[in-house]
């Protein structure tokens, strides 16, 4: 009986997505109807298993499902977990998500986007289950993508706007490095495991002390890498920025995304992983530190803020940055509380936003209280001066992202203009040639020489994904460099010697059949529309909605969303580089960011934004 509780948790919301797909976006009242009913039938169910759990000892459940695809040295497979973790999260989420769906009914009444913004509801929902039920990283991986994608189409949801899609692709770039940073976690727990390790395994504490001894620094490395992940989702240091340029999309959807549910899954992960970490004393005290330094800087930018949406962003930032103490220190069920009570207070603040700020116009009319004195005010005047100009610059937290991450990218990319697309057949189908004759002639070739040459390529695919990511002339050009350099890393990885052709099959097989559609796809647009550059938003998805979906569909693939084989194959290929490759691994994983990013910025530059055409309605850069 607990299987099928379990099952149909994980069920219930994928059905009431699809449902949802079908239905015609003119029936709004069907369309809001399966998002309520979806959710309230969750709601109650857990209501019903909460009962049945504590009655029966409310023990552990850990359920291994299927092996999605297995070999020797390597099973992917399906595990489900249940303890007072995941009952937490799981009544928060169908709570809220409850309340969400009943208040976007007469919120997004007659929106243009009314159909796609439940969509997008139900999609999220459905990862936000997996996560919470997920029994090993895999599994939470798979949920962690949908997560990550539905952010960025609500965010985009007013998708004939600049900032919007903007902030939306903005946003998908630091979610993009928790993705990869959770894949390096699985990459180092294969190898000190030997085995992708569940969380239940992880709760036995002499077998994770026993591989500690003998790994320490793999271990303080996993959980550093923990660290990035959650941090990279929950927004904090040195990732904050990102969460008020995501208050962008409909209010219902800030609410359930960066003011409840999304932003505290970085909470989560630490809570799952703890028995990996909790014996770790130096990343213990990092982690404190880390979430007091957050809960300091995002209070005192939440303190002069303008806008009502971002004081609530940075104040939920400082409030999971104390839920980060107190998952370091051990306090969970504190956690937990203080996890479920920060979900409620800001939904209800960002529900009731928009009244707040009609009503304060209005008392400061009516009835103006001049400025109460602060605890700033008694400070030295530079120094209250200083953190004030650091608040309202947000600390230069976006600024720096820039200066230290992006910009040095865009500047090498800015250095490969000899990448034409019509010699990039020619330069690089060579290059992959040669590579193909080396690998074929490995064995006789110096042992220095072939422990080299995994590298290399890896920098080779890195160059030209580089050049996918900055290239600001010609769509198809970028779209191709994508894919040659999923083949590089391919080739780079064959290097190998555990690596077979039907698992090098596995993860190649999405990715060239994305790339013949996208190609074909931009072709038929650029038929019609003349050139499609990528220097400017074109919105095609105005006049090509479909065209837009399937594309999206295309991009996603080439991204390792979990709808292909590449999803398990990106996992695959780090599951072959070797124990000792850091420079391996490093480049592979850099690549998997920047490709994902630059597979969104092509939809986004030329589906989403103002449409070109100036017969159609624009919306100002400003809007």
């Amino acid at each position: 009986m607990e299987n099928s509780f379990i099952h149909s948790f994980i069920a219930i919301p994928l059905i009431g997505f699809l449902l949802s797909l079908i239905v015609p976006k003119s029936n709004e009242q069907l369309l809001s109807r399966i998002a309520v009913l979806t959710v309230g039938i969750q709601f109650f169910g857990a209501i019903f298993f909460t009962i049945f759990w504590i009655s029966n000892g409310h023990t552990i459940i850990n359920i291994k499902e299927f092996s999605i695809y297995s070999t020797p040295g390597y099973d992917f497979y399906l595990d489900f977990y249940f303890d007072h973790i995941t009952l937490v999260y799981l009544f928060l989420g169908s709570i809220l998500t409850l309340i969400i769906t009943s208040y976007s009914r007469y919120y997004l009444h007659r929106e243009r986007g009314y159909k796609r913004f439940f969509n997008t509801i139900l999609f999220f929902y459905s990862g936000f289950t997996i996560i919470i039920f997920s029994g090993n990283l895999e599994t939470l991986f798979i949920g962690w993508e949908i997560l990550g994608v539905s952010s960025f189409l609500l965010i985009a949801f007013y998708r004939d706007r600049y900032l919007p899609v903007k902030n939306a692709v903005k946003v998908f770039s630091i979610y993009r490095i928790g993705d990869v940073g959770l894949i390096l976690v699985m990459w180092l727990s294969h190898h000190l495991w030997h085995e992708n390790i569940s969380f239940f395994k992880l709760t036995n504490a002499h077998l994770v002390s026993e591989h500690l001894e003998a790994h320490s620094w793999v271990g303080l490395a996993i959980s550093l890498l923990i660290f990035i992940t959650a941090a990279a989702k929950s927004a904090q240091l040195p990732f904050s920025s990102w969460l008020p340029r995501a208050m962008e999309g409909p209010t219902p959807s800030s609410a359930i995304f960066y003011g409840s549910l999304s932003i505290h899954i970085g909470a989560f992960l630490l809570m799952r992983t703890s028995p990996f970490w909790e014996h770790q004393t130096s990343f213990k005290v990092f982690l404190v530190i880390s979430g007091i330094t957050t809960a300091f800087i995002a209070t005192l930018t939440a303190r002069v803020q303008s806008s009502i949406k971002s004081q609530i962003a940075y104040e939920s930032i400082g409030q999971i940055g104390l839920i980060f103490v107190e998952i370091a220190s051990g306090l969970h069920y504190l956690a937990l509380v203080h996890i479920a009570g920060n979900a409620f207070l800001r939904t209800y603040q960002l529900l009731v936003s928009p009244s707040v700020v009609s009503y304060k116009i209005r008392e400061q009319f009516y009835n103006f209280i001049p400025r109460s004195l602060t605890i700033e005010d008694t400070l030295p005047k530079r120094l209250e001066n200083t953190l004030f100009i650091l608040s309202l610059k947000e600390w230069n937290l976006d600024s720096y992202m820039y200066r230290f991450l992006w910009n040095p990218l865009k500047n090498l990319g800015k250095r490969l203009k000899f990448i034409s697309y019509q010699n990039v057949i020619l330069l690089f189908a060579s290059t992959f040639l040669i590579g193909l004759i080396t690998l074929f002639y490995k064995d006789s070739l110096p042992k220095t020489v072939s422990n080299a040459l995994p590298l290399i390529y890896a920098i080779l695919g890195f160059i030209v994904v580089i050049k996918a990511f900055t290239e600001r002339n010609s769509a198809r050009l970028a779209y191709t460099l994508i894919v040659v350099n999923h083949l590089f890393l391919a080739l780079a990885i064959s290097f190998n010697n555990q690596f077979k052709i039907n698992e090098l099959i596995w993860y190649l097989s999405g990715i060239i059949g994305a790339w013949i559609c996208g190609i074909y796809l931009l072709s038929k647009l650029r038929r019609q529309n003349e050139w499609i550059s990528l220097d400017n938003f074109y919105g095609h998805a105005f006049e090509h909605p479909k065209i837009a979906i399937i594309f999206l569909i295309c991009c996603l693939t080439l991204a390792g969303f979990p709808i292909s084989p590449t999803f398990i194959g990106e996992d695959l290929i780090f599951s072959h580089i070797h124990y000792n490759q850091f420079g391996l691994a490093f480049f592979t994983a850099l690549s998997l960011i920047i490709n994902g990013l630059a597979a969104i910025r092509i939809y986004s530059r030329v589906f989403l934004g103002p449409h070109l055409k100036k017969y159609h309605d624009v919306a100002k850069r400003s809007a």
